[in-house]
């Protein structure tokens, strides 16, 4: 047997009369008792009617407020400001207005977020006669906007205390300041890409027995925590290595061998460096210089000319057993300088792509011959022209020989 709705309403609700009463509701009872807040206003503003709804939240009743008072009295001094300034312009020239944020001012003195929709009612004609606006009480999106903010703050106040932390991190990994150097100018510089994560790159400059002096620059793989371990065992494993021994080929060696024992699943396990031994004699820097897998050194001679010093072979320290060191030897006289930098310069990105090799190499022959301390903050300039563009971190090591026809 086919069920109807009359034997629905018989059977479960104690008859169809009832059941069609639930369904039924006034109109005005509708107005009066919805679940938003209903206002009509003339066009001056003076209420003309409002829903039971409302004068519940404001703790007002109908006689205080129909022809008594304007919409704008309800509103908070800011508010009033707000709507007569902004939204009821608005409302003339587009005849609707929504989602308003507004706070309604209670008859005990409290505040009321709401969000408002207002619409002109117009005549036959098409001139305006009044202005009816509907309010939906904010409260709970006002307290869910608090505590969005509230959370915010306190990331952004993480965030603050994680970037002092990384800040301090950081400089426990660099040399304080380089050791002054009889007879060299030597300038070095560490450009932070984000102060989000430490990074991983290196340098030091250092003296060894009988007027020697070893210097080295490198990167560690990956960032962050693991990768300053990783670059704190490896800055002290190159100076030991070089009290020990200082060829920089056997420094590289050594160093090699120190991060395949020591490393860990899990952990950062290479990097890429280069190594220098240094030695001055009458005024000049016999420089042997050895790399493990790292961008090449740049030359920049007296003359104004400007090359890469290769080392051709080197590979990642701390990934092979046997892995090859390539080295190199020059000799830096007087106006000479050379610099050592890591991949965060020639991986930086500009308009047209990577900013790469050759256009360091024009960068620097256009500058040359210049000192170290010069040669760096030029460096340092194009670093931060370049931006957003620098997106990892670029440690710079430069060493001059003072002398003719360098100026200055």
């Amino acid at each position: 047997m086919t069920r109807t709705a009359d034997s629905v309403g018989g059977d479960e609700h104690g008859g169809s009369g009832e059941f069609s009463a639930l369904l039924e509701d006034s109109a005005e009872d509708l107005y009066e008792n919805a679940p938003c807040g209903y206002l009509s206003t003339l066009l001056d503003g003076q209420i003309a009617k409002i829903n039971t709804t409302l004068l519940g939240w404001l703790g007002y009743s109908g006689t205080e407020l129909v022809g008594k008072r304007a919409f704008g009295d309800l509103l908070t001094v800011g508010g009033r400001l707000y709507h007569e300034t902004h939204v009821a312009p608005l409302l003339r020239m587009r005849g609707e207005v929504s989602g308003i944020a507004l706070e309604l001012v209670a008859a005990d003195g409290t505040r009321l977020p709401v969000l408002a929709t207002s619409v002109i009612k117009s005549g036959a004609d098409g001139a305006p006669l009044l202005i009816r606006t509907t309010l939906f009480d904010a409260s709970s999106r006002r307290a869910y906007e608090a505590e969005l903010l509230r959370a915010r703050r306190a990331a952004e106040q993480e965030r603050e205390r994680l970037q002092r932390l990384n800040a301090i991190l950081q400089r426990t990994l660099l040399p304080s300041a380089l050791e002054p150097v009889p007879g060299l100018d030597v300038a070095a510089h560490y450009h932070i890409a984000s102060l989000d994560e430490v990074g991983g790159d290196f340098y030091d400059l250092f003296p060894l027995a009988d007027a020697r002096w070893g210097f080295f620059l490198g990167d560690v793989c990956g960032k962050g925590a693991l990768a300053a371990t990783l670059t704190s065992r490896v800055r002290y494993a190159l100076r030991a290595a070089a009290v020990y021994d200082p060829d920089p080929g056997s420094v590289l060696t050594k160093l090699n061998r120190v991060l395949l024992d020591s490393h860990q699943p899990g952990d950062p396990r290479f990097c890429t460096v280069l190594y220098g031994g240094l030695v001055l004699r009458d005024g000049r820097a016999e420089v042997t210089l050895a790399a493990g897998g790292h961008p090449p050194a740049l030359l920049l001679r007296a003359s104004g000319a400007a090359e890469y010093l290769r080392t051709h072979g080197g590979q990642l320290v701390g990934l092979l057993p046997d892995a090859e060191v390539g080295t190199a030897r020059v000799t830096l006289h007087p106006g000479d300088t050379l610099l050592l930098y890591t991949d965060g310069l020639i991986e930086a990105r500009t308009g047209t792509g990577l900013f790469g090799e050759e256009a360091l190499l024009d960068f620097a022959a256009a500058r040359a011959p210049i000192g170290a301390t010069a040669l760096v903050a030029e460096l340092v300039g194009l670093l931060e022209s370049l931006g957003a563009g620098v997106t990892d971190d670029t440690a710079l090591l430069a060493l001059h020989v003072p002398g003719k026809p360098v100026d200055g």
